[in-house]
């Protein structure tokens, strides 16, 4: 996967959940798939389409949960 389409949250617990659930609904809504893997610094969250990882990113800063490209 291009890491073009994958963002990194530092998120635990309750926070991760509501990211998991973002994330699915999102990918839900754009026909795409994505997963989560564990990294040194966070999560992060591949997304097959760029839109729906742009969506995410947009719903971790409404949360106000800190992301970056990953």
């Amino acid at each position: 996967m291009a890491k073009e389409n994958c963002l990194i949250v530092r998120a635990a617990g309750r926070q991760l959940d509501l990211l998991r659930g973002e994330a699915s609904r999102i990918a839900k809504g754009a026909k795409a798939d994505w997963w989560i893997d564990h990294v040194e610094v966070g999560k992060r969250f591949y997304f097959e389409d760029a839109e729906a990882k742009e969506s995410f990113a947009l719903a971790c800063d409404s949360i106000g949960i800190p992301r970056r490209d990953g």
